[in-house]
């Protein structure tokens, strides 16, 4: 937020104190008391419903409470940024290292930087990585966007199971083990086929199919 607000030249002004932040604390207590209490004065208890109730409530509150500014001034500065610049300035920026064959990686996804022909190459500097809120991603160095292709775009970290998760799942298995069934025989198995021709060896308990 600090370095957005440094990137528009905006001024900011830190409130340490409750009685310092002065309208918001104000409003908080709006919020949290008398917009409750309206809500349960006319029994309502469902998102939907309170919905439909804010604007009502918002007149309301503005016809009792409101006062007028002491000037009518705007000292709101005109938008001097391009939307293009606005969407890199509002965004997630992250710093990766360029490698000596100009890549880098973020968020499990190897970049490669586009170059072409010979020339100084920026290995081992300092690139800014910008996070669209669309999604996209911008490499940026010195303020200049760096054109790349996605060369891999590498698997998440495994989850690593704690111990007792482990005693679960072999907890699980002994289980599953200990209620299976015994193997039976097929039908066509050796076993279930009819025994012909006994052999017998005389003075021996032996008997012998075939």
């Amino acid at each position: 937020f600090g370095r957005a607000l440094e990137s528009l030249e905006i001024e900011a002004i830190h409130a340490h104190t409750p009685q310092a932040k002065g309208r918001v604390e104000r409003a908080n207590q709006t919020l949290q008391d008398r917009l409750v209490k309206e809500l349960r004065l006319r029994g309502i208890d469902s998102m939907e419903a309170g919905n439909v109730f804010l604007p009502e409530f918002k007149i309301d509150y503005n016809q009792r409470f409101a006062l007028a500014p002491t000037s009518d001034e705007d000292a709101h500065r005109p938008v001097v940024h391009t939307a293009q610049e606005l969407a890199l300035v509002l965004c997630e920026h992250s710093v990766r290292t360029l490698s000596k064959n100009l890549t880098l990686q973020y968020r499990n996804t190897l970049y490669q930087l586009e170059h072409h022909g010979p020339g100084y190459h920026p290995r081992g500097a300092k690139v800014t990585v910008c996070e669209l809120l669309n999604g996209q991603v911008v490499l940026l160095y010195r303020k200049r966007q760096l054109p790349y292709t996605i060369y891999r775009k590498a698997e998440g970290p495994r989850r690593v199971e704690d111990e007792k998760t482990l005693n679960n799942r072999v907890d699980a298995a002994l289980l599953r083990q200990s209620t299976k069934p015994p193997p039976r025989p097929s039908p066509n198995h050796p076993w279930r086929q009819d025994r012909h021709n006994v052999l017998t060896c005389p003075n021996s308990r032996f008997v012998g199919y075939v």
